[in-house]
Parts: structure tokens; C-alpha cells; sequence
């Protein structure tokens, strides 16, 4: 028979290992892939999955096997869930502004380059759309 303990190990354990498989198939492709917007995924989603994976299983470690109830985890979880999104629309925002500005790195994509800016405006400002621009004249 199958102790509940041994069960609860293999669950954290398990966890734990998917968690760190995550994040190191995130961290390789934050090392390998060559453009900006490419590595992106690999730290905002693999790794942030890894690490969830992890701190998920460190909860049910402490809440199982020991008894005690933390929630320090949970709330370094819902930090990165919130946060690591952000960063990465900042940081594509940034470097899509730079690239329509002439000013990348000068590496071709196989998605090719981002479409010319649309007019003097900016592409992310809170400015309202120029008249006779495309996007003062769309339809709504």
C-alpha cells in the first residue's frame, strides 16, 4: 500500500522538476535565439511557467510534509504573473518604436520588418490621431 507521504513526495517532487525543465527550456532560449523579439518568449513564458511550476510545488511541500502554511510563494507567484507581462509589452513596445525609427539592430526576422510609422504622430503616444492620417480616417 501506497503511504499518503510518499505520494505527497512524488508530487512535489515532480513539480519541482517540471518546474525546473520549464525554466531551463526558457533560459536556452533567452541565451539562443536572435533577435530581440524571439528571446522575449523565452523568459516571459517558459521561465515564468518553470518558475510557478516551482513555487507551486514548494507550497505543497510545506503545506503536506510539514504541516505549515506559507504564503510567501503565492505571493512571489502572483508578483511575477503580473509583472513579468508588463515588462515584456514594455520592452516589445520599445524596441518596435526603435525598429520603426530606423534605429535596430539591423538583424532580419523571418516575420520581416514591422510596418513604416503611420504619420508624424507616434505609434504609442495618448495624442489623438492626426487628421488625414490612417487612423483618423478608419472606420470605427
Amino acid at each position: 500500500m501506497i503511504q499518503p507521504g510518499l505520494i505527497a513526495e512524488i508530487l512535489v517532487s515532480l513539480l519541482i522538476v517540471v518546474g525546473a525543465g520549464f525554466a531551463l527550456v526558457g533560459s536556452w532560449g533567452l541565451v539562443r535565439l536572435p533577435t530581440l523579439m524571439e528571446r522575449l518568449h523565452g523568459p516571459t513564458k517558459a521561465t515564468t511557467l518553470g518558475l510557478g511550476g516551482i513555487l507551486l510545488g514548494s507550497v505543497l511541500f510545506f503545506q503536506l510534509i510539514e504541516g505549515v502554511w506559507t504564503a510567501h510563494e503565492l505571493l512571489v507567484s502572483i508578483f511575477l504573473f503580473i509583472t513579468a507581462p508588463i515588462a515584456a509589452n514594455m520592452i516589445a513596445k520599445v524596441h518596435l518604436h526603435e525598429t520603426r525609427l530606423n534605429r535596430n539592430d539591423g538583424i532580419e526576422t523571418p516575420a520581416g520588418s514591422p510596418p513604416a510609422a503611420p504619420g508624424p504622430g507616434a505609434w504609442a503616444t495618448f495624442e489623438a490621431p492626426h487628421r488625414d492620417t490612417p487612423a483618423a480616417t478608419s472606420e470605427k
